[in-house]
């Protein structure tokens, strides 16, 4: 198929060289799309069905075969030989049961290493005489040891990960789904899915991945590319609202006010402010007639364009046409018949324009948010009844500035300018956005995600538990609402396929102290994993149990607090260990990761070390947010953790541990 795509001869179809230029790119952007993935077999599953899809299932029919895949492939002749796993045919591969087989007579799986098949297994389940099973090659494609960046998950999609893949365009779906319940490649996967039925109208209104950090959106780039998809934009947030340099940094209670939803009410009073209803006619002279506006009909357009509630940005570039009509009513009361050329020059007067910028003037979006946290009497007047003088004083900047260059803006200060941008120009939207490890997000961030789809959707990934922020999400619903969703469907997942029985069972004795009423995860592995808890002297024998665990098969990780990475470091260095940043690829040879507690969100490695999880705790503004960093840094192991401290163990995790 590839072969076929890179002999096309476009010389003589198309029109001029653009054309040629456009064309060309997609067959580039094709033959990419085609290329072969090292260890990935192009089929994983087979389905026989009792009869042929959409036809009548009368006595005696004849049934079909398909292969599932990950790509569709067809032969030379153009026929199919493997069916994209997306494709309405190959749902029942993932929702077919013995209570439901859904017309299939057989489902068969196939297991391969390093790309070669190794064995099958079969489900007859229209046969009534044999029992439902649990598939081992199921069981042990979850359980394979990880090596490298996320991988797609097309094989062992469960029938709840299914429906919220294959869930409609129209509507926004969050997913509430604890460690290891793959949350984060169901959202992927739905992204896969929604481009495949609807890949005309993504294609002209684009999607979006927004993650955590650099480092995370790392670890998922290649699971959308190996799926054929290569159109999907990634970023964090602050890529999105990156219109100044930020340099500074919030203290916590000042980044809890900015992120405040209450903030977009104070920028929309304080931008509003500079309209100043007119108190003086304009006059527009052309040729030897005077034309004169009066202004209390000056101010009844500003008034209207007020009451439309459109953007700043817009209403200003609409009065100018308001008063030019204005002056071309009078034109025809006079006997003249101007027409629109008439109107736009009227528009264009020097008059007009001195009016527009004295009733209506550009507002840089930026010099509005420093104007707010650099003047006490300018806030103060457009958070009255909104924030109290404490608030106030809590984001107001200790030091004046000499302008929007030599300020050092927070990260928080830009998602302000983002919403006073949105309010002078609307920003553009997209065909689907997902935004994961929303926890996270402050009510701002939400509103600055939610621009990026109004006209548009999304799929909102979390988990309550683990969020780490002082501004962290209390509720999904609450959540949907600063997106700007409220319609959205909230889906739980609480099947765990990731993290090992014994270790999600020791880490959810935090859940009562960190997300009251939150349902544990349960695991649905057969292996409990190892688990161990071990009290260390020094930093040798943390820097021994990392050599003891790269004795097995697949990655490492020595999760620390923050502060400790440093001691850590040198100490692995000093011993001849290699070792990686969070987001760098593992290799063969370079299996260790050396990850602070702060960025281990989302991650995930087959064993984990985690070094002293007392100053994990410590490393938090509070108990709570502290005890939430923990959880995470608990669970990002898949096959197997080991905890080592000298200091007491939290008292959350402490009761009825066996240390060893």
């Amino acid at each position: 198929m590839r072969e076929d795509v890179e002999a096309l001869d476009i010389r003589d179809v198309t029109a001029n060289w653009v054309n040629a230029a456009v064309l060309g790119r997609q067959i580039d952007d094709r033959i990419k799309a085609l290329a072969d993935l090292s260890d990935t077999p192009l089929f994983f599953g087979r389905l026989d069905y009792l009869h042929a899809p959409g036809e009548d299932r009368a006595e005696g029919a004849s049934g079909e075969q398909f292969y599932i895949g990950r790509r569709h492939v067809h032969d030379a002749d153009g026929d199919p030989m493997v069916i994209d796993w997306r494709a309405p045919v190959s749902q029942p591969f993932y929702r077919a049961s013995k209570k439901d087989p859904m017309d299939i007579g057989l489902r068969r799986r196939f297991g391969y290493t390093g790309g070669d098949l190794t064995a099958y297994e079969d489900e007859r389940l229209s046969d009534p005489a044999e029992a439902a099973t649990t598939s081992k090659l199921l069981q042990r494609e979850i359980e394979r040891p990880r090596v490298g960046p996320m991988r797609d998950i097309v094989a062992t999609i469960q029938p709840e990960q299914d429906e919220i893949v294959r869930s409609g365009l129209g509507g926004t779906v969050c997913v509430q789904g604890g460690p290891g319940t793959g949350k984060t490649a169901v959202g992927l996967h739905r992204v896969a899915y929604l481009l495949y039925a609807h890949r005309e109208r993504l294609a002209r209104t684009g999607t979006l991945v927004i993650g955590p950090n650099k480092s995370f959106l790392h670890y998922i780039e290649q699971v959308l590319p190996a799926l054929g998809e290569l159109s999907v934009q990634q970023a964090t947030v602050d890529d999105l609202v990156a219109q100044v340099e930020v340099r500074g940094t919030d203290e916590a209670p000042a980044a809890v006010i900015k992120g405040d939803a209450r903030m977009a009410e104070v920028l929309r009073r304080a931008l509003y402010s500079y309209v100043t209803l007119p108190t003086e006619p304009v006059v527009v002279v052309r040729g030897s007639r005077r034309w004169r506006v009066p202004a209390y009909e000056l101010e009844e357009l500003v008034r209207q364009l007020l009451d439309r509630e459109i953007r700043y940005g817009a209403a200003r570039e609409a009065l100018p046409q308001r008063i030019a009509h204005a002056v071309l009513v009078q034109m025809e009361r006079a006997g003249e018949a101007p027409d629109d050329r008439v109107q736009d020059a009227v528009a264009r007067n020097s008059a007009v324009k001195a009016a527009v910028k004295a009733i209506w003037p550009v507002v840089d979006p930026a010099k509005l948010v420093l104007r707010l946290l650099t003047e006490p009497e300018f806030l103060a007047e457009h958070a009255a009844g909104i924030l109290d003088e404490d608030e106030r004083k809590t984001i107001l900047w200790a030091r004046p500035v000499r302008g929007v260059k030599s300020a050092k803006w927070s990260a928080a200060d830009a998602v302000l300018i983002d919403e006073a941008t949105d309010l002078i120009q609307r920003t553009h939207s997209l065909g689907h956005v997902v935004l994961d490890e929303a926890q996270d997000l402050s009510p701002m961030q939400y509103r600055a995600v939610g621009r990026r789809c109004t006209t548009g959707s999304a799929t909102v990934l979390g988990d309550l538990a683990q969020g780490t922020t002082p501004w962290a999400t209390r509720s999904w619903d609450e959540a949907l609402a600063h997106l700007g969703k409220q319609e959205g469907v909230i889906e739980e997942l609480t099947a765990g396929f990731r993290v090992p029985t014994d270790v999600i069972t020791y880490a959810s004795r935090l859940l009562p102290h960190i997300a009251p009423g939150l349902t544990p995860v349960a695991s649905v592995r057969e292996n409990p994993g190892f688990f161990e808890v071990r009290a260390v002297e020094g930093t040798d024998e943390i820097v021994a149990a990392c050599e003891e665990l790269l004795g097995n098969e697949g990655s490492t990780g020595l999760i620390a607090a923050d502060a400790r990475i440093p001691a850590l470091a040198e100490a692995l260095t000093a011993a001849g260990i290699g070792f990686l940043a969070p987001g760098e690829e593992t290799t063969r040879e370079t299996r260790l990761t050396l990850v602070p507690a702060s960025l281990a969100k989302g991650l995930e490695y087959d064993y984990v070390v985690l070094d002293e999880p007392r100053a994990v705790v410590d490393g938090e503004p509070d108990e709570r947010t502290g005890l939430r960093r923990l959880y995470v840094a608990l669970t990002r192991a898949v096959s197997g953790l080991l905890v080592t401290h000298t200091a007491p163990l939290p008292g959350q995790l402490a009761e009825s541990v066996h240390v060893l």
